[in-house]
């Protein structure tokens, strides 16, 4: 994109761009932090980047464009309303829950609409990666005979069922590659939870696939609408994509942790490790006989000391049943994580579960 032409056009674009990913930051950093006790403080420190966003986002907006940056400006300013939006219901003092449920999917749905844009601004390009590749990170030009991106099956949301699925765009089919199952909590949406992992599957290379659940959450009570279309969807994935079958990971949070392992420890299940984040473990593992076959499988068990919904008490039940039954067991209890999501996390995760996903790091 040339700049010599409308210089005013650029400057305010060079203002809009940092506002933007510095809001989306912070609402990354909000939602990691997300404690009823902490809330106010939580919003008194996005209501300046709130009006950082709100200035440079009315600015640009107003401002005379080249005809040629049409289609790139009305994505830009798209998911600089929707940030602009998330902000303003995670700060609105009378949202409660539902309020800031719907802060966190409009966060996620600006990101999906920024995602395009990589190609031309190198601070996008960047902001999809970890913050340790950023330095040099360029993205790869994509091979013209496998399909990379993001793909989606089934209809949009409110719709139940289907799934999302990432394809880092340096995927080009030569050699199998590690697969990551993401199941979203209660009232979620795979859609939503594959934002969760997208940056560093694009950074250190495995297929990720977020699935949605039938109903409002997964199939934990009555009969099991949830397992086979999931599994059908690895088999899917496998049967389009090159999956080394010795690395499959189902994660979750929340209900997703939950059924993590409900669906992990079957005795058909593909998923050669299970790191559920923030769940319980459900009595119908005891009555299945899920719990015998947790012996010597690896799980990754993460829960916040501060969790409101499921105390840490229930992590630590689950820790000794596990380590009874001889799984090969990480226990994670983390101090000031509330019922929230650990991002940081998922860089220990990755290790654990494929050492070659490990980051190097000077």
């Amino acid at each position: 994109m040339s700049n010599h032409d409308d210089p005013l056009f650029f400057e305010r674009l060079g203002r809009l761009g940092p506002s933007l990913l510095l809001a989306l930051d912070a609402l990354e950093t909000a939602k990691r932090r997300l404690h009823p006790p902490d809330l106010e403080g939580l919003r008194a420190g996005l209501e300046p980047i709130r009006s950082g966003l709100v200035e440079s986002l009315e600015s640009f907006a107003a401002t005379p464009f080249p005809e040629s940056t049409r289609n790139f400006r009305e994505q830009l300013v798209a998911s600089a309303r929707t940030t602009r939006e998330a902000l303003d219901r995670f700060l609105a003092g009378d949202a409660g829950p539902a309020g800031l449920l719907e802060a966190m999917h409009l966060h996620c749905r600006a990101q999906r609409e920024l995602y395009p844009l990589r190609r031309i601004l190198p601070p996008i390009d960047r902001f999809f990666v970890e913050p340790a590749l950023r330095e040099g990170w360029k993205e790869e030009d994509p091979s013209p005979d496998v399909k990379v991106g993001l793909h989606r099956a089934g209809k949009p949301p409110p719709a139940r069922g289907g799934f999302s699925l990432y394809v880092p765009e340096s995927y080009d089919g030569a050699s199998d590659w590690p697969l990551v199952v993401a199941l979203h909590g209660g009232n979620g949406d795979g859609s939503d939870f594959l934002w969760t992992w997208l940056a560093e599957a694009r950074g250190r290379r495995f297929l990720l696939l977020a699935p949605t659940s039938a109903g409002d959450t997964w199939s934990m009570m009555g009969p099991d609408v949830d397992a086979d279309a999931i599994l059908s969807m690895v088999a899917y994935v496998r049967e389009h994509w090159r999956v080394d079958a010795g690395r499959i990971l189902l994660t979750g949070l929340s209900d997703g942790a939950t059924y993590t392992l409900l669906l992990g420890l079957r005795p058909d299940s593909p998923f050669t490790a299970l790191a559920p984040i923030s769940g319980v473990f459900h009595p119908t593992n005891l009555e299945n006989g899920n719990l015998e076959r947790a012996r010597a499988r690896r799980i990754y068990l993460v829960h916040g000391a501060l969790d409101w919904l499921f105390p840490v008490f229930l992590a630590r039940g689950a820790r000794d049943a596990l380590t009874e039954a001889g799984a090969e067991l990480l226990y994670r209890e983390i101090a000031d994580l509330s019922h929230t999501y650990p991002r940081e996390e998922n860089d220990a995760i990755l290790s654990w579960f494929d050492p070659g996903l490990t980051l190097s790091r000077p």
